[in-house]
């Protein structure tokens, strides 16, 4: 378990103090000879001094180990047992280090090191975990071949790089490549596979296995099929091939994250790998085909080339998302794929960019790093690479890549390294651009324009708000994709990417025959927030006729926003022109289904109260709640003659395939049933619930239903049918509360926390549960504050076994300073309470003090 009483105050660790481990660790053996609750681990480590080392302190990580015995070239040696680890007296020449220690992976509910899932013996190292397997120097830039043997009565035993040997109560492995420790992977237990082969580009066979518990073979065929697609893209588009013989993928019920890029050993939430069209979404297809090329191209970004310290973070994590985004948009549709990937940066990194959680992608300090994976270091370092490549050009993005891997292969590299290789591969200086890197908050683009005479003008001013340690905040490199269009809706300009590098800067185009309406920020080209004043005609112009896609859905979203926010302001009626607008889009079957479900798709109620708060006004959740109802029930009868064509027009026939086209005409009718269900009551979706042979058509009917509270019969149909399988289970729990009323929500959650099948100590559940309630923005802001107090309730209770996710969910609270006083009075008297609990971890302790000092 992590340790909940640290000794001290917590530690600040700060990037301007690296320095480097001062010995290198040449080679290392383990052996585990598992036992649940007495695993003993004994490690053989060949280490070497630096020769130009600047400390030779030999100090090794290690926590909740249980040390048996201690070696040097043989001889017994008895090591300083000091907080965090042990230091001892070291030859100056190299020598062999060895260790004996005792861990308990059945008492491990951390989920760090080595730990016990329904009798599966699993790891998960990173960012420090492997410190509660062995001592060892546990840091990204001490990287060695790693050569183990599992002895236990496991009928499967399975580690990181290729199989050297086995027989009856062991296997012994070796990764030839150097990596770090927390890439270190061991799962054992009673698995079956599902075998696949691919044959990489130079002609080399390689074994393909994923991994899971008997009864889900047969969820594994989607996820084999995408794990052949990204080995196949990262060579056709990066160039780069897989290099071992073996790729094993493990699915695993207990564990904190989606998934891990372990080399050669990828284990993953099961939520993230196992599917089949009768208990998976669309969206979870999609989520998987993502999350496995993810971890795959960690391959090269992330294990090949790693990070030199944590601070580093952003380097593979960024990267890597970038990749699996344009992984994603070839796969399926790139237009709707960075329309949602915008949804979820604006839902996520937005709100952490701009409240008591900023923190630049580079971080300069921290306390606890597993409270850094965070929505700017996946999703805005992700955005940064666009932004980076948006400006160079894909010829010499491409270009810089291929110097990178050349460069830096089997190295831990830093953002320096990275932004150096574009600047020697394309000449450009990029000290500006790692501004980027350095600093926190959401740049805001101010734009005015001036026409006259044929000449039209631009001007933008940037700034970006104060953030907690960042006062102040130098411009920075900003590329602004624009294009013209001319009153008629023709586009006079085609896209041209303005770069901004001042405070304030204007840009001229000539020889216009009119004035333009200007399409700004097309492919939403940098992560900022747009200021412009314009009007609701305008919108729905770029709505009609801007040929950038997500521009198109840009105008309609923020004409919805507009909408929304009078409704809650002044209590106006929906716009009518807006309605019509929208009744034309969705009408129009020539266009993208996806497209079309997005834009029927509102923005968030939380979405409109940082609006609102944005704007000096503070935000009521019920009423936002309200406006939405209100709104989403105007629609509804306005489209009541063409809903039941839509819906028919939407229904895919034939058999289930969870491919682009399919899963966009199902988005569609789902959206256009439960717009349908508000004017029938659920007939049509109780039929759809009864005929749906597939999850996502079965799963959008119980919702409809459950929001008309008209589905309790379907629930319990779909619980007697699904109660076996858990992951489907956590769609059930997810659903009673994000459809409950604001008043029933946080009482829906308690009574689900009450149930038989709810355990706390299982993250996805846990997640489904209290992330749902989170969700529901009015549900969770209930004014009677019933949604603080059992989130925090269950938090305190959560930290005693699993810090990293109760640490991970404190987040929920970041926005508090929003609402008005009653609400963050209430808040604040939960937060103080989570800070007050006794023995509280070092990663709650973290997040709660920064959000409280907000």
């Amino acid at each position: 378990m992590k340790d909940a009483s640290p000794a001290t105050a917590p530690k600040t660790f700060y990037l301007k103090d690296y320095t480097p481990f001062g010995y290198d660790a040449e080679s290392v053996h383990l052996t585990f000879r598992l036992a649940p609750e007495t695993t003993r681990v004994i490690s053989r480590i060949r280490f070497a001094p630096k020769p130009d080392a600047a400390d030779r302190t030999f100090f090794l990580h290690g926590e909740e180990l249980k040390l048996i015995s201690a070696k040097i070239d043989g001889q017994a040696v008895t090591p300083e047992l000091v907080e965090g680890g042990l230091k001892c007296e070291v030859p100056g020449a190299p020598f062999t280090w060895e260790a004996e220690v005792e861990i308990n992976p059945a008492g491990n509910t951390a989920l760090e090191g080595l730990y016990m899932s329904n009798r599966m013996y699993c790891t998960q190292c990173e960012a420090e975990g492997f410190r509660k397997i062995t001592y060892y120097p546990d840091r990204p830039d001490v990287m060695s071949t790693f050569t183990v043997r599992i002895e236990g009565d496991e009928p499967v035993m399975l580690s990181n790089g290729n199989p050297m040997g086995q027989g009856e109560g062991w296997a012994e492995w070796h990764d030839p490549w150097p990596k770090p420790a927390y890439l270190f992977a061991l799962v054992a237990g009673d698995l079956v596979n599902h075998p696949g082969s691919f044959t990489t580009k130079s002609g080399r066979e390689v074994e393909l296995n994923i991994w899971v518990r008997p009864g889900d073979e047969h969820k594994c065929a989607f996820g084999m099929e995408a794990l052949k697609k990204s080995m196949k893209w990262d060579e056709d588009v990066y160039g780069l091939e897989y290099d071992l013989d073996l790729f094993n993928i493990v699915a695993v019920d207990d564990f904190n994250m989606g998934a891990m890029e372990n080399k050669g050993l990828n284990i993953f939430n099961s939520s993230c790998v196992l599917a089949s069209p009768e208990t998976s979404t669309d969206a979870n297809f999609e989520r998987i085909e993502a999350i496995i090329a993810h971890e795959y191209f960690h391959n090269w970004t992330g294990n090949r080339i790693t990070c030199r310290d944590w601070f580093q973070l952003c380097l593979k994590e960024g990267l890597t998302v970038f990749r699996d985004a344009q992984f994603t948009a070839d796969m399926r549709s790139e237009p709707v794929k960075r329309i949602e990937d915008v949804i979820a940066l604006r839902a996520r990194q937005f709100p952490e960019d701009n409240g008591p959680l900023a923190h630049p992608p580079r971080p300069e300090q921290f306390q606890e790093i597993n409270n850094f994976y965070t929505a700017t270091v996946y999703e805005k370092g992700a955005e940064v690479i666009g932004m980076l490549k948006r400006l160079v050009g894909d010829e010499n993005y491409y270009k810089a890549l291929k110097l990178y891997f050349e460069r830096h292969d089997g190295q831990a590299c830093t953002i320096e390294d990275w932004l150096k290789v574009f600047e020697d591969a394309t000449g450009r200086g990029l000290s500006q651009f790692k501004l980027w890197y350095s600093q926190a908050g959401t740049p805001r683009l101010k734009v005015s324009e001036d026409y006259a005479d044929g000449t039209y003008t631009l001007t933008f001013e940037q700034s970006t708000p104060p953030t907690p340690g960042q006062p102040d905040k130098a411009p920075r490199v900003i590329p602004v994709a624009v294009g013209l269009l001319s009153p008629n809706g023709d586009e006079v300009r085609g896209t041209e990417v303005l770069e901004l590098t001042e405070a304030k800067q204007s840009f001229t185009y000539q020889g216009l025959a009119s004035k333009p309406v200007p399409s700004i920020l097309r492919e939403f080209s940098a992560p900022v927030i747009l200021e412009r004043e314009t009007s609701n005609a305008e919108r729905a112009f770029l709505l009609a006729h801007d040929t950038d896609p997500f521009n198109r859905w840009e105008a309609g979203n923020a004409l919805a926003k507009e909408v929304r926010v009078a409704m809650v302001l002044d209590g106006a009626a929906p716009d009518a022109a807006y309605l019509d607008a929208l009744e034309k889009l969705v009408r129009d079957d020539d266009q993208d289904p996806a497209f079309r479900a997005l834009v029927l798709t509102p923005p968030s109620q939380s979405d409109i109260a940082q609006t609102l708060f944005d704007r000096g006004h503070t935000p009521d959740p019920q009423k936002i709640y309200d406006a939405a109802e209100t709104f989403t029930q105007t629609l509804a009868q306005q489209l009541e003659t063409s809903l039941p064509r839509l819906y028919a027009a939407t229904t895919v026939d034939g058999p289930y395939a969870p491919d682009a086209e399919g899963a966009g005409k199902r988005a569609l009718n789902g959206r256009i049933l439960s717009l349908l269900t508000r004017l029938d009551g659920g007939e049509q979706a109780a039929r759809q619930y009864q005929a749906a042979d597939n999850m996502t058509q079965q799963y959008a009917a119980l919702g409809a239903l459950l929001k008309a509270e008209n589905g309790e019969a379907q629930s319990q149909a779909f619980f007697k049918q699904w109660q076996d399988d858990r992951l489907v289970m956590d769609k059930w729990f997810a659903l009673q509360i994000a459809c409950a009323a604001p008043e029933k929500t946080a009482a829906t959650a308690a009574a689900l926390t009450r149930h038989p099948l709810f355990s706390m100590k299982n993250p996805n559940r846990f997640r489904a549960v209290f992330g749902a309630l989170a969700g529901h923005h009015a549900g969770f802001h209930h004014a009677s504050g019933e949604g603080y107090q059992l989130l925090a309730d269950n938090l305190i209770a959560l930290d005693k076994l699993n810090p990293q996710t109760t640490a991970r969910m404190c987040a929920a609270f970041q926005t508090w300073k929003r609402y008005d006083a009653g609400r963050q009075s209430l808040i604040r008297a939960q937060l103080t309470r989570i800070a007050g609990t006794d023995g509280l971890s070092r990663d709650t302790t973290e997040m709660v003090t920064r959000i409280l000092d907000a």
